[in-house]
């Protein structure tokens, strides 16, 4: 029940504490409530350093119209009830601009209704990483802007992408949440404009370890002969069912939606691979919401690894001694990096004297401008999402490689 207690910690809040609409004159600062602990952790930890890689450029060069941006960080260990609590922490502080990079779905789909309680204080919610349609479609839509692809599209590009390699049999494993519950919804609609079902499906708790027994999962999805599957979940979670079921003798391609994290899932299959004398990270494909930060076309991965290697951002200050080892570049990093570019952008257009309340005009302002990406910043009237373009990425000699077909996998 700790949950539930604090859930209603938090309403009792809300009754007894008015919201403070009144924002400092000195630093910008954002509100980053995101897993900095606990087995996502990475995902949190990276997409922080991306956007302080972001930051402390702007600010060595001055900030913006004279005002540096500073990150308050809170850890709410991918947990609802410290998530919901953190929230209103930076709400009632009075002098946080905005939230910034909540990181998961069933933290950033509890937090909506405290956007509605504070849009006097024109609260908004900037870049979260999660593809979950809540945080996009009425009634919060519209004090969320998200940067990333949702997870619909990127389920619907996993499923059109098999079903062009005759691989219409797709079995679901998800993780027993809000989370879970979005890409299992994203893959039957996809399905279904095939006139084609889920042939299996099985779940699993959020906090799956990599050594948990997935048994009873992979025997659920192979009775249902599927010629791919396509996982829901943690690194940790996905790791420990692929590494089961390649070792049951299912050896279908599997599919990871960009959660997951690309790098961690990697290291947890290539080293239970080394012990095991096999190669788990075969015939694996993982959607991304954005594209490989070492494309040599891209002009925003260029800047993002010269942002990185010159002031190579440490974990949150509370994070000392926990160790954590950040990594030189990550997808997750380079999520971070380019909502911090958004937002700097958005804070150049507002002027001398920004205010939350302008946010939603500057940041569409931004639309149709290319941020390096090779992709129009897609902000409008009716939309809150700024990148539509899901990549995919596979496994290769140990390293992760664009996937640019999936014809490896014709049937």
């Amino acid at each position: 029940m700790p949950v539930l207690r604090h859930v209603f910690a938090a309403l009792f809040l809300l009754v007894l504490v008015p919201a403070c609409p009144a924002r400092a004159q000195g630093d910008i600062v954002l509100g980053m409530s995101a897993a900095f602990s606990g087995p996502t952790r990475g995902l949190g930890i990276e997409l922080y350093r991306g956007a302080q890689a972001c930051f402390a450029e702007v600010n060595a060069a001055g900030g913006v119209h004279g005002r540096r941006i500073v990150i308050r960080a809170l850890d709410d260990r991918y947990s609802p009830g410290p998530a919901i609590e953190n929230t209103i922490t930076f709400a009632e502080q009075g002098d946080v601009f905005a939230l910034f990079g909540q990181v998961g779905t069933p933290t950033a789909t509890r937090v909506l209704p405290l956007l509605r309680r504070y849009q006097g204080s024109d609260l908004y919610l900037l870049f979260p990483l999660t593809g979950a349609e809540p945080l996009r479609q009425p009634p919060y839509a519209r004090w969320v802007f998200n940067l990333r692809a949702s997870y619909a599209q990127e389920a619907r590009g996993l499923v059109d992408n098999f079903v062009r390699q005759g691989r219409t049999r797709i079995a679901v494993l998800h993780q027993g949440d809000a989370y879970g519950r979005a890409g299992w919804d994203g893959v039957r609609k996809a399905l279904a404009r095939f006139d084609l079902t889920i042939v299996a499906e099985a779940s699993h708790a959020r906090d799956t370890g990599p050594e948990a027994d997935m048994g009873p999962q992979v025997d659920i999805l192979a009775r249902g002969r599927p010629d791919a599957v396509v996982a829901v979940g943690s690194s940790e979670a996905c790791a420990a069912f692929i590494r089961q079921a390649r070792d049951a003798g299912l050896s279908v391609p599997v599919a990871v939606l960009s959660f997951a994290g690309a790098e961690r899932l990697t290291e947890l299959l290539a080293h239970a691979g080394a012990a095991a004398g096999r190669d788990y990270t075969a015939d694996l494909a993982l959607s991304q919401a954005v594209p490989s930060h070492d494309d040599p076309n891209l002009p925003a991965a260029a800047a993002y690894r010269r942002a990185a290697d010159r002031f190579a951002p440490p974990p949150p200050p509370t994070l000392v001694g926990d160790g954590y080892r950040p990594l030189p570049y990550s997808l997750a990093a380079f999520e971070g990096y380019l909502g911090a570019r958004l937002f700097v952008e958005a804070l150049r257009h507002m002027g001398p004297d920004p205010h939350p309340r302008l946010l939603p005009e500057a940041l569409r302002a931004l639309a149709g401008q290319d941020l390096g990406m090779g992709e129009p910043v897609a902000f409008g009237p009716d939309s809150n999402q700024a990148l539509t373009r899901v990549h995919f990425i596979t496994v290769e000699r140990g390293r992760l490689t664009p996937l640019h077909d999936f014809t490896r996998w014709r049937k």
